[in-house]
């Protein structure tokens, strides 16, 4: 069973930045991508950004393209979210994700809370 554990949230004011960390419990080998999503109250589970973990191709959401940097430490099996100019609209639960080389299953971490305040 993969363990994905967060830290890094917090509250800061609009513009600020946050950096999260998702510490996987599993080998660096075995990882094909992983990614973090977000939920806002009442909303559903929105795309953020993804790394592929060999290559290191990134992709983002659009309302964060410019403004996050995901990337990824293989020795320490960990991926960062760099969070820059934060937004209000930013306020989510960031939880990530982690997908196996020739796995169907994604596994999640519990999840980070960020609160960016106007």
């Amino acid at each position: 069973q993969v363990q994905l554990v967060e830290s890094g949230g917090g509250l800061v004011q609009a513009g600020g930045s946050l950096r999260l960390s998702c510490a996987a419990s599993e080998y660096t080998f075995r990882i094909y991508y992983m990614s973090w999503f977000r939920q806002a109250p009442g909303k559903e589970r929105e795309f953020v950004a993804t790394i592929y973990w060999s290559s290191s191709t990134t992709n983002y959401a659009d309302s964060v393209k410019g403004r996050f940097t995901i990337s990824r430490d293989s020795t320490k099996n960990t991926m960062y979210l760099q969070m820059n100019n934060l937004k209000p609209e930013d306020t989510a639960v960031y939880v990530c994700g982690l997908r196996r080389l020739g796995g169907a299953e994604n596994y999640w971490g519990q999840g980070t809370q960020v609160t960016v305040s106007s």
